[in-house]
C-alpha cells in the first residue's frame, strides 16, 4: 500500500489593494473606559465598518485588538470604503466621544499563505496609517495614480516618510474626500449611475403655518417626483429621502453634497382662503444658479392642474424632448376626491408611528378615503400596507381577517392602476409575506421597476421576498440600490430589518445582528425586529444579549410561540427555518 502524501499549500506571491485601520489612541481611551471603548469599538466595527466590508465587496483578513486587516478587489474599493468609514463615523450629530480611526491604503505584492496576508504589501499599509490623523486616510502614490479621478477626492503630498522596516522609500498622501463640493452620494455607490442628471425635489416650504397646507404641500412633492421618476433621461432621488429636510433652512449646495445630486427643485406653497400659491425654483448646483424659476395660482380644487403645469415646466427645462406621456401616467392613478386624497396623505403621515391609537387613526383615514372614491388605487394600496404592518406587528384583532383584506387590498390596487410602482410594490410585498407566494411577488416587483427604475420601495421589498426565497446575496444588492437612491428615507428602519433577515438567511449572524440593532435604534416601536435578533444573537453565541432581547419580546408579545411563529413565517428552504426555530429555543423563547 502507498504511503499518503501530506500535500502542502504552497504560498502564492500576488498583488492586492489593502486597508489597514486602528483606533486613534486606543490604549489611553482603555485607560480610561476599558468597558466602554470596548463597546464602542465592537458597535463600530459590527454597524459600520463590516457592513462597508461586505457592500464594497472586501474581505476581512485579520483582526488584533482595535486593528483591522481588510482586503479588496481594487485601489478604488478600497479607498472608498476607507472614506465611507471616515464619513459615516463623523458625520454630523456624532458623539462627540465616538472612536476616531486611522486608515493606511495600499497596493502592492502579498503573500497569500491561505489563510492571511503578508508581506511588504501588507506592511506598508500597516506602516503608513501612523501618519493619519485621526480620522483621516492615508494611500501611497500607487493607489492615488489607479485611483486618479474615479472617486471625487483630493490628494496632498505627505512626502517620503520612514517606514520601520521598510528599505525603500514610500510616497504618502492623505486623502480629501470633495463630496461636500462634488456634489456625489457619500455612501453605497451600488446603483450604477449613468451620466444621466440627478435631480432631488425638497419638501415645499408652507408660508402661513396651516396644516392642510403642509398636507397639500407633501402631495405636490409626491407627485412631482412621481412624474419625474418616469423621464428616463433623469436620475430622481425618492420621496422618502426628502423628509429629514422638512421644517429646515436648507443650504442647496449642502443637502446637494449630501443626497448626491446636480439639480435641487425647491419652493413654498401659500394659502389665502381656498387660493394657492405655489412658487417653484429648479437649481443647477454646479454654479449655484437659478436656471428655472416660476409661480403658479390657481384654486385648492385645481390643485391636480397645479401639479400638471409644475411637472410640465420642470421636465421641458430638464429635458425638452419629454412629451406628454411621461406625466400623463401620473395623472391616470389619481383621484378626483380632493378629501380622499388627503385622508390618504395624512394616513401615510401616521403609519410608521406602530402605536394601536395611530393604527385606528390611519384605518379610519384609509376607510374614509375608499369609500370617497372607490376607484382610488393609491388609497387600497396604502391599506394593503398598513395592514400588513398591522399584522406582522401583532396588533390586530383579528389577523386572518386582517391578513385576507390585505390581500384583497392588494390586489385591487393593481387591478385600478396597474401601472402605480407603489402599488405593484406593496402588492408583491404583501402577495410574498402574507399570501406565502414570492415567485408571483418577483413578478409584480419587476413590473414596478421597468416602470420606474428609481424606485426605492420596489428595490427594497424585492430583496426582502429574495431573502425569503434563501437568495441573501441577491437581496443585498437590491436593499444597497435602496440605500443609493433613498440615503435618508424614513423607512431605512424597515430595509435595514430586511437587511438583517437577509444576512440571517445567508448564516452572517453578526451582520445580521448589526443591521438588526441599527433598525431598532431607528424606530423602537419596530418590536418585530427583537424575533430574529434573538435568533440571530442566540446563533452567533451572544446567549446573555439572546436572553436579554428574548425578555423584551415577550415583554410585548407574553402569548409568543416559537412553533406558531416559524409555521408562519415565510421563509421558503427547510434549513433556513430549522435555524430560525433552533436560535428562538436557543435564546429562551417557549417553544
Amino acid at each position: 500500500m502507498a504511503a499518503e502524501t501530506l500535500v502542502v499549500s504552497t504560498p502564492k506571491r500576488r498583488l492586492a489593494a489593502v486597508a489597514f485601520a486602528d483606533v486613534a489612541g486606543f490604549s489611553r481611551l482603555m485607560g480610561l473606559d476599558d468597558v466602554g471603548t470596548i463597546e464602542k469599538w465592537r458597535a463600530l466595527r459590527r454597524e459600520v465598518m463590516e457592513p462597508l466590508i461586505l457592500e464594497s465587496e472586501g474581505r476581512l483578513v485579520e483582526m488584533a485588538g482595535d486593528a483591522l486587516l481588510v482586503e479588496f478587489p481594487s485601489a478604488v474599493h478600497a479607498l472608498r470604503w476607507a472614506c465611507d468609514i471616515q464619513q459615516a463615523n463623523e458625520r454630523p450629530g456624532a458623539e462627540e466621544t465616538a472612536l476616531r480611526l486611522r486608515v493606511g491604503v495600499n497596493i502592492d505584492d502579498v503573500i497569500d499563505d491561505g489563510d492571511t496576508l503578508q508581506g511588504d504589501g501588507v506592511n506598508i499599509a500597516a506602516r503608513i496609517h501612523q501618519a493619519a490623523e485621526p480620522g483621516q486616510v492615508v494611500v501611497t502614490g500607487a493607489v492615488m495614480e489607479l485611483v486618479g479621478s474615479r472617486l471625487p477626492v483630493s490628494f496632498h503630498d505627505l512626502g517620503s516618510p520612514p517606514l520601520k522596516n521598510i528599505d525603500r522609500p514610500v510616497r504618502v498622501f492623505s486623502v480629501r474626500w470633495e463630496q461636500q463640493d462634488a456634489g456625489v452620494a457619500l455612501h453605497h455607490p451600488y446603483l450604477e449611475w449613468s451620466t444621466r442628471p440627478s435631480i432631488a425635489v425638497l419638501p415645499l416650504r408652507t408660508i402661513g403655518g396651516e396644516a392642510e397646507s403642509d398636507y397639500l404641500a407633501d402631495g405636490v412633492v409626491e407627485d412631482i417626483i412621481a412624474g419625474l421618476s418616469r423621464s428616463r433621461a433623469l436620475h430622481v432621488i425618492a420621496r422618502a429621502s426628502m423628509w429629514r429636510f422638512a421644517g429646515e433652512q436648507m443650504d442647496v449646495r449642502s443637502v446637494a453634497a449630501q443626497l448626491g445630486v446636480g439639480y435641487v427643485l425647491s419652493g413654498s406653497v401659500r394659502r389665502s382662503g381656498t387660493r394657492l400659491r405655489i412658487v417653484a425654483e429648479l437649481i443647477h448646483v454646479a454654479n449655484s444658479r437659478a436656471i428655472w424659476t416660476e409661480r403658479f395660482d390657481g384654486d385648492e380644487s385645481e390643485i391636480f392642474e397645479l401639479q400638471d403645469r409644475i411637472l410640465a415646466s420642470v421636465l421641458s427645462s430638464i429635458e425638452n424632448a419629454v412629451s406628454e406621456i411621461e406625466y400623463g401616467a401620473v395623472r391616470s392613478r389619481r383621484t378626483s376626491s380632493l378629501d380622499a386624497y388627503q385622508c390618504v396623505l395624512k394616513a401615510s403621515s401616521l403609519l410608521y408611528d406602530f402605536t394601536p391609537a395611530t393604527f385606528s387613526l390611519t384605518g379610519q383615514a384609509l376607510d374614509r378615503a375608499m369609500e370617497l372614491d372607490p376607484r382610488y388605487a393609491r388609497a387600497f394600496a396604502t391599506s394593503a400596507w398598513r395592514l400588513n404592518f398591522l399584522v406582522a406587528e401583532q396588533l390586530s384583532a383579528d389577523p386572518e381577517g386582517d391578513a385576507a383584506k390585505a390581500i384583497e387590498h392588494a390586489e385591487k390596487a393593481i387591478y385600478l392602476d396597474p401601472t402605480d410602482p407603489f402599488s405593484l410594490a406593496v402588492a408583491g410585498h404583501v402577495i410574498s409575506f402574507i399570501g406565502r407566494r414570492p415567485e408571483e411577488a418577483l413578478e409584480l416587483f419587476d413590473s414596478a421597476l421597468n416602470i420606474d427604475s428609481s424606485s426605492a420601495i420596489a428595490w427594497a421589498l424585492s430583496g426582502d421576498t429574495l431573502a425569503y426565497l434563501g437568495r441573501p446575496d441577491e437581496a443585498m444588492k437590491r436593499f444597497r440600490n435602496v440605500w443609493k437612491l433613498n440615503p435618508f428615507d424614513r423607512l431605512n428602519f424597515f430595509w435595514w430589518g430586511g437587511a438583517g433577515i437577509a444576512e440571517f438567511v445567508g448564516g452572517r449572524y453578526h451582520e445580521s445582528i448589526g443591521w438588526l440593532k441599527r433598525a431598532l435604534r431607528a424606530n423602537p416601536r419596530f418590536v418585530a425586529t427583537l424575533r430574529m435578533l434573538a435568533a440571530a444573537q442566540a446563533l452567533a453565541g451572544e446567549q446573555n444579549e439572546a436572553q436579554a432581547t428574548s425578555a423584551k419580546l415577550l415583554a410585548v408579545y407574553p402569548d409568543f410561540s416559537v412553533a406558531r411563529f416559524v409555521e408562519l413565517y415565510p421563509l421558503t428552504r427547510k434549513d433556513d427555518l430549522e435555524r430560525l426555530e433552533r436560535g428562538l429555543l436557543s435564546a429562551g423563547l417557549p417553544r
